[in-house]
């Protein structure tokens, strides 16, 4: 069986070979052909937006949103950084804005070295086979590291991956343990989706990360809402921080929120989907729902939708989030069927917090899709940068 491992998402089937942890939707007759009208209705939009013969149906808008003003620039803060499953740049975002020199960057996916090398022509980076973490002797980096910071595949821990845990050929969390035994930083980040603190992964938590790093570092793990600092989407995520100082652990805080929705508090506001992408009020506003990558399962899909609930809640925004557009002008001259704003790659950017001119997009559609969805949102990664640089430096 033959694999293509990707940087966050990890493992995806070359040939059609079927995915070890996929399972196929029972679907009934009429669901199917229900399914088979949307796409030929979107077959046909497409084409009458190709030919030119599609009228759009709404102006491409000015993003009120700069996320770079979520993450100020800060001054060199004498720290050095490693970036594991490094995909789309969300951490090292997050740490070069908070004032860390940047190491390296290690991803399997060929398409992060293309991103993080557009972004950074400064920056080390391994992809593809150079950057596969399952084959790296780490040692060459011990002594060099302050921080040490990852994101390893979240699907063994998420619902939509089934939530398989160590029986997930996907899980990597045992290789960034490994990572960090062999590097010894001062301290590391591990970033993954809340559902890695659910009670059922209780003992694999204790066997795979405390248990390891017993004796050496001091763990903690909080949850963070990425809406707490200025994204304007639901996604929470869970963070493992560990230092090998015992004064800089006591030290350390989890990062406060800056912002809010409602901004109560005295804290900034956090800006609806439709206000950060500037469109025009239609009396109701709200949060993006989580965007799915667009890497996820056997099948690749320009859809960032994860949910019936997201869907709806996508509708109610006036947003359409399936078939999402290479650009802004792509997307207006192929309007959705309900006349909804149709999102770009653009859009996109924005509602998971990175700067508009990341180089994300280097291909095909989903691709830049899986790096966002796959993603720490990186306004969330810069409060963590930020706090723990505050506690190593004292």
């Amino acid at each position: 069986m033959t694999f293509e491992i990707d940087g966050d998402e990890r493992l995806y089937l070359r040939s059609g070979v079927k995915a070890p942890w996929y399972k196929a939707r029972d679907l009934s007759e009429a669901e199917r052909e229900r399914f088979r009208r949307i796409s030929e209705e979107s077959r046909e939009a497409k084409a009458a937006a190709t030919a030119g013969s599609s009228k759009s149906v709404h102006a491409i808008p000015t993003p009120q949103l700069n996320p770079l003003d979520l993450m100020p620039q800060r001054s060199a803060n004498g720290l050095s950084a490693l970036s594991l499953f490094s995909g789309g740049g969300g951490l090292d975002i997050g740490f070069d804005r908070a004032g860390y020199r940047h190491l390296a960057s290690y991803d399997i996916l060929e398409q992060t070295g293309q991103v993080l090398k557009a972004a950074h022509p400064e920056w080390t980076v391994y992809s593809g086979p150079d950057g596969d973490v399952t084959a790296m002797d780490w040692t060459m980096w011990r002594g060099r590291v302050d921080v040490l910071h990852g994101g390893p595949p979240c699907q063994p821990f998420s619902h939509a991956g089934r939530q398989q845990g160590a029986d997930d050929v996907r899980d990597m969390v045992p290789e960034m343990v490994r990572a960090v035994l062999a590097v010894r930083p001062q301290a590391f980040i591990l970033e993954n989706v809340s559902g890695l603190r659910a009670a059922k992964f209780a003992d694999y938590l204790e066997r795979t990360i405390h248990a390891p790093l017993q004796g050496i570092y001091s763990v903690s793990s909080f949850t963070l809402e990425a809406a707490d600092f200025g994204v304007p989407q639901r996604r929470k995520r869970v963070f493992f921080v560990g230092f090998l100082d015992a004064k800089s652990a006591g030290r350390f805080a989890q990062p406060e929120p800056t912002h809010s929705v409602s901004g109560a508090r005295g804290l900034k506001r956090t800006f609806g989907a439709r206000e950060a992408l500037g469109l025009a009020d239609i009396g109701k506003d709200g949060l993006a729902p989580t965007i799915r990558s667009g890497l996820t399962g056997p099948r690749h899909t320009t859809s960032v939708v994860n949910s019936a609930t997201a869907a709806l809640h996508w509708a109610e925004l006036g947003i359409w989030p399936n078939g999402v557009a290479r650009d802004r002008e792509a997307a207006s001259n192929f309007p959705s069927k309900s006349g909804a704003f149709r999102l770009s790659i653009a859009d996109c950017m924005i509602l998971q917090g990175f700067p508009g001119d990341w180089p994300i997009f280097t291909g095909a559609v989903y691709r830049a899709l899986g790096l966002i969805g796959n993603s720490v949102a990186p306004p969330m990664g810069y409060a963590v940068a930020v706090a723990v640089a505050a506690a190593l430096k004292g």
